[in-house]
């Protein structure tokens, strides 16, 4: 298969491999999957037991504590706006948004969803336009939009129909991606889908997956896209953490198809970005990291390293992992 998009990157550029991952201490051992990246210096993390976490040097030391006393609520999904401003949603009840503008001294809740919302992730498509994705009610995808850097949210007008037993997932808080005027979602469970929205939500088309699915531990747990329509899905089973069968796909919203994967991951993935400086895309899961340099065709390993969710600073293309026991990476 030739290349998805053409390249002005040499082929040497782009072969380079990944050395592996700075791994940082961190005063903390709950389970993170927020992250959210600024610069190499700036990025903060969220997850269980209503942690927080942030770093403005680099991970070498790590501010933290307990967003708004919730030491039971599980914020798996954090947007960082700089290194004062932050937002977090909750995974599970309540289902709540918090912001902080004091670098999470002091955590002012935002929205509270209803007692029947699981929300699965937040992505923002500029500095002041987010959008997070919550498990389907009554066969309705809950789709909240804020254009006010999260100060208020709001119900989309229009909303895909869901597929019963069709469930996003919290894994990573990336099954969301909002990329310009583009929405993504990515789902699982009995069906997987990928969701698509060309017109900051105001109509959807749905393309059936061929990731794994049929169980609600099956689908697409994260989404990137690479430049030209084309779109990486990342997934599988995450009780099958080896299983490399339906764990990644590549959707082109040009020809609205899907392309097989030669060489897959070695195993479930949670996480997945495009790295465009070397033209990478790398995929995380809590059995190893992997990279490809063909737009998702073939992937090789960077590491055993377990990791539940990546990302990539808003500012400078550093890339940032985090994951169980309060354990933080950085891409070397």
């Amino acid at each position: 298969m030739t290349a998805l998009f053409s390249c002005s990157n040499s082929d040497e550029q782009r072969s380079e491999k990944p050395k592996g991952w700075e791994i940082f201490e961190t005063p903390v051992q709950s389970s993170l999957r927020g992250l959210s990246a600024l610069t190499t210096e700036i990025a903060w993390a969220s997850g269980s037991n209503g942690t927080w976490l942030r770093t403005t040097d680099g991970g070498q030391t790590w501010d933290h504590g307990v967003i708004a006393g919730l030491d039971t609520v599980d914020f798996r999904s954090i947007h960082a706006f700089d290194a004062e401003t932050a937002i977090v949603v909750s995974a599970g009840q309540p289902a709540v948004v918090y912001k902080t503008i004091d670098g999470g001294k002091n955590w002012i809740l935002k929205h509270r969803q209803n007692n029947q919302a699981f929300l699965d992730g937040i992505s923002f498509s500029t500095k002041d336009r987010g959008y997070i994705v919550g498990d389907p009610v009554n066969n309705q995808w809950t789709i909240l939009q804020t254009a006010n850097r999260g100060d208020s949210w709001y119900t989309l007008d229009s909303i895909p129909a869901a597929a019963e037993g069709e469930v996003a997932f919290a894994a990573s808080a990336t099954s969301l991606l909002a990329d310009g005027m583009a929405i993504y979602i990515g789902s699982g469970g009995k069906v997987s889908n990928l969701h698509l929205s060309n017109d900051q939500g105001g109509t959807w088309k749905s393309f059936r997956s061929p990731l794994k699915q049929g169980e609600p531990s099956q689908g697409i747990f994260s989404v990137a896209t690479v430049g030209k329509g084309a779109v990486i899905c990342v997934g599988g089973d995450y009780l099958q953490e080896k299983a490399i069968e339906g764990n990644s796909a590549i959707f082109l919203t040009t020809s609205q198809e899907w392309i097989a994967v030669e060489t897959p991951p070695r195993g479930f993935r949670s996480g997945v970005i495009y790295f465009p400086q070397n033209k990478w895309v790398l995929a995380v899961g809590p059995g190893g990291s992997d990279y490809s340099v063909d737009e998702g065709r073939n992937w090789m390993a960077i590491s055993d390293e377990g990791f539940h969710t990546i990302k990539m600073g808003h500012a400078d293309g550093s890339v940032w992992a985090c994951g169980a026991n309060g354990r933080i990476a950085k891409l070397d």
